[in-house]
C-alpha cells in the first residue's frame, strides 16, 4: 500500500512523526506498506525550525506544496489544485490526513475527487460552534473519509450520530501521546534557564495563538496582566511571535515578571513545558501535553475539543472570563490543583494500531 501523509502546518509534524516511525517499522517487518510525507507549506515556513524533524525522529517532507496565503478561501483553493496535481503524478492508494485545517479540508476534497482511499487521525472532535472554520473543515473531511481514526469514545459516538459507519470507525489513542512519549526522555534543558536565572518549577508558561485573542490587543493585554498579577511574583515565560509579541512587548513596563523570549524547538519547548509550575494557553494541544506532563493548565477558551484533559487531565476552561482566570493562576501559583490521570489509551501505541490496520486494509 502506498500512503500519502499530508501535513497541513507545523504542528501536524508531532502527530505525523509517530505514524511515519509506524510505518518504517511495519515495512521493516515485511509488511507492504510505504509511505510519502507532503507538507503544504513551503520548505522555507518560518515556523518549521531546522532541528524540527531531528527532535521529531523523522526525515523531512518528500514535498513541500509552497502554499502560503492568509484568506482561507484562497488557502483551500490553492491547496485543492496542487494536490490535485500531485495525485495525479503519484500513485497513491491512501491519503492519510490529520486535524481540520483548510488545507485539510481541501486535500479530503481532492482525494476524494479522484477516487483514492481517504483517512482522518483525531476524527470526530467538534466544538459544535458553526462559527468556527475548524468545525465545518471537521464536518467535511469526517463526512468524506472511508476510515476515521478517533482518540477516544466520545469522539467515537459523535462520528457514529453523523451517520459514519460503525466499520469505518477505529478508536485508536491520542496520536499525539506517541511523540510525547517517543520524546520524554530526548527533552533539551533551553539555555534561557541559565540566561534568565530559572529553576524548574518556579515560572508559569503563557502562550497564545487563538486569532480571536490576537486580534483584540485589549483583551490579550488584559489577560496577560491578570496572569503576571496573579502570579503574585512567580516569573511568566511567554514564547511569543508576530501579533501576540508586539503588543505584549508594549506592555512589558507593566508587567514587571512577565518575560518574552523567542519561540523554542520542539524539544526545548517540551523541557519548559514538563518542569514549569503551570500553563496557560489557548492551545488544545498544549493542554493534552499538560495532562500528559501532570502540569496545572488554565485554557482561555470556553471549550475544548479535547475534553478528557478537562475531565481525567489537569485542564480547566476560564474562557475570556479575567477573574476565573485571575483565581485559576493563583491556586497554579500555590500549588492547589485538582487531581487528575491519564486518559484512556495513552499509552504511546496509537500509531501502531493505526499502521496495523492499514496493513490489513491493504490486503
Amino acid at each position: 500500500m502506498d500512503v500519502c501523509l499530508v501535513a497541513g502546518a507545523r504542528p501536524d509534524f508531532v502527530k505525523v512523526a509517530p505514524i511515519v516511525r509506524a510505518i518504517n517499522n511495519a515495512k521493516a517487518g515485511g509488511d507492504d506498506i510505504s509511505y510519502k510525507l507532503v507538507y503544504m507549506g513551503a520548505e522555507c515556513d518560518h515556523t518549521l525550525e531546522q532541528s524540527l524533524y531531528c527532535d521529531l525522529g523523522m526525515p523531512a517532507p518528500d514535498v513541500f506544496l509552497g502554499i502560503e496565503c492568509d484568506n482561507l478561501n484562497e488557502l483551500a483553493g490553492l491547496s485543492m489544485a496542487r494536490f490535485d496535481a500531485y495525485l495525479s503524478e503519484n500513485h497513491t492508494d491512501l491519503v492519510l490526513v490529520v486535524d481540520d485545517l483548510a488545507s485539510t479540508m481541501a486535500v479530503a476534497i481532492a482525494t476524494k475527487k479522484r477516487g483514492v482511499l481517504l483517512a482522518h487521525i483525531v476524527a470526530g472532535t467538534r466544538s459544535f460552534d458553526m462559527n468556527m472554520p475548524k468545525e465545518i473543515n471537521r464536518l467535511v473531511i469526517d463526512g468524506l473519509s472511508d476510515f476515521l481514526f478517533t482518540a477516544d469514545s466520545n469522539s467515537s459516538s459523535i462520528a457514529t450520530r453523523e451517520g459514519a459507519q460503525l466499520s469505518h470507525i477505529y478508536m485508536v489513542g491520542n496520536v499525539l501521546v506517541d511523540s510525547l512519549r517517543y520524546n520524554c526522555n530526548r527533552l533539551e534543558k533551553p539555555a534561557l534557564f541559565g540566561q534568565l536565572g530559572m529553576g524548574e518549577g518556579d515560572y508559569i508558561v503563557f502562550t497564545v495563538n487563538r486569532k480571536a485573542v490576537l486580534s483584540d490587543a485589549k483583551l490579550l493585554e488584559g489577560i496577560a496582566q491578570t496572569v503576571q498579577a496573579a502570579a503574585g511574583g512567580v516569573r511568566v515565560v511567554a514564547p511569543l511571535r508576530g501579533v501576540a509579541k508586539q503588543v505584549l512587548g508594549e506592555a512589558l513596563g507593566k508587567m514587571p515578571n512577565f518575560t518574552i523570549v523567542a519561540p523554542l524547538p520542539y524539544l526545548e519547548f517540551g523541557y519548559l513545558l514538563s518542569h514549569s509550575k503551570g500553563i496557560v494557553t489557548d492551545s488544545g494541544n498544549i493542554a493534552e501535553e499538560a495532562t500528559f506532563y501532570g502540569i496545572p493548565c488554565a485554557t482561555v477558551n470556553t471549550y475544548t475539543e479535547h475534553k478528557e484533559t478537562v475531565t481525567r487531565g489537569t485542564n480547566v476552561l476560564v474562557g475570556e472570563n479575567l477573574a476565573q482566570l485571575k483565581e485559576a493562576v493563583a491556586d497554579m501559583c500555590a500549588g492547589r490543583w485538582k487531581n487528575s490521570s491519564l486518559p484512556e489509551m495513552w499509552d504511546g501505541r496509537t500509531a501502531e494500531r493505526i499502521v496495523k490496520i492499514l496493513t490489513q486494509i491493504g490486503h
